[in-house]
């Protein structure tokens, strides 16, 4: 999302930026589900200050608008200064001592995905938030995506199922280092039909352990092959429902760059170019995204059936795919979905499918830290 949105500012609004950089103001820097371009900070989970703007005797009017829509992003933002906090408090050097570094957009599902195993494994970590059109912040990589996680400053992780499988195998087989997992994720080169370079990672689904630690993992055999299977739907599936949902209507375009807006550090100018140009690019990207995708008109529907289906497959016997605890599966469709929080495409979502009972638990894991206890 954040990325395609990028794309689309980047085009629309390249003269006004060049402009903007003239004036001595800063550029806009935020696009979907991007907090703003901050200094690394420990977390465990993200949040942030609000909107920041100039406001004249001329601009209160503006600036009523910005704190009324505030309003919205409040819930979010008071939960996430409690993980925060309680990252302080509970902080202790985890996961064999590694240093975590990790570049993101804030709501990019693949970022949430990567938030949510360190999150729940309690493993700290430092965030850094890219300007997702400019990208200063990972200029130094070859690799131009997000998530990148950095590892003790050196070791460099890309694509979030990689970073996930490798950080798992890392917690339970203490014995290898993280730059011998890596290397079990061989990276590929492809072009696709259109003649673009695609990058896809081997193996990225696989945990690397030996056949005594798959065991003790997976004590059914088949728990093994489910959890892969629900974490590559939630890659090839899941995630391409997003977009076209928070960007239905222009109603809910706007709302969702309310939220951009407010999260982010514009002046009062960049903040408005953000929210109105970007939120009729995005409109009318995400109607291309659903015939891409064959979605529904309603694309609503696409996904509660989705979201049902993953309810479906845990069943009423297990509290978890996973069991008793989340599995990595759990924490993939739970990083995903959870950055449509505070949009009405999330309000539906709760109220239209049985997928409530289950998120509920899975966000009060991953506050709690419960995986620690694990590793």
């Amino acid at each position: 999302m954040a990325a395609s949105c990028a794309r689309a500012l980047s085009k629309v609004g390249s003269s006004f930026l060049e402009s903007v950089r003239r004036s001595g103001t800063a550029p806009v820097s935020y696009l979907f589900g991007n907090a703003a371009a901050r200094s690394s900070r420990r977390a465990y989970s993200t949040g942030g200050p609000g909107v920041r703007s100039k406001l004249g005797g001329g601009s209160r009017v503006l600036g009523c608008a910005f704190l009324l829509g505030g309003g919205l992003g409040l819930y979010q933002t008071v939960k996430l200064s409690v993980q925060q906090h309680r990252a302080e408090e509970d902080k202790a050097p985890g996961g064999g001592g590694l240093k975590l570094t990790l570049y993101q957009y804030k709501t990019c599902p693949f970022c949430s995905k990567v938030r949510a195993f360190l999150d729940y494994h309690g493993l700290p970590y430092e965030i850094v938030e890219v300007n997702p059109v400019m990208r200063q912040q990972i200029k130094w990589s070859t690799y131009r995506k997000v998530p990148i996680l950095m590892v003790d400053g050196e070791e460099q992780l890309n694509d979030s199922s990689v970073i996930i499988s490798a950080l798992k195998t890392v917690l339970i087989n203490k014995e290898k280092s993280m730059s011998e997992i890596i290397c079990c994720y061989p990276e590929m080169r492809s072009k696709n039909e259109s003649g673009k370079e695609v990058i896809e990672y081997n193996n990225k689904y696989w945990l690397m352990l030996s056949s005594a630690e798959t065991a003790a993992i997976y004590p059914v055999k088949e728990m093994q092959k489910e959890e892969m299977k629900w974490r590559k739907w939630a890659d090839d599936w899941l995630v391409h429902l997003i977009s076209p949902n928070v960007y239905r209507t222009t109603g809910e375009a706007l709302a969702s760059f309310d939220y951009i807006v407010r999260e982010g550090n514009f002046g009062t100018w960049e903040g408005f170019f953000a929210k109105y140009v970007g939120a009729a690019a995005m409109f009318f990207i995400s109607k291309r995204l659903k015939s891409r995708h064959n979605l529904q008109d309603d694309v609503r529907q696409d996904l509660y059936k989705a979201v049902n289906d993953w309810v479906a497959a845990i069943g009423k016997g297990r509290k978890f795919m996973g069991g008793d605890q989340p599995n990595l599966a759990d924490l993939a469709v739970y990083g995903v979905l959870r950055v449509m929080e505070g949009l009405q495409a999330f309000d539906d979502m709760m109220a239209n499918t049985k997928v409530k009972y289950w998120y509920r638990q899975m966000e009060r894991a991953t506050l709690n830290h419960e995986g620690r206890k694990h590793w």
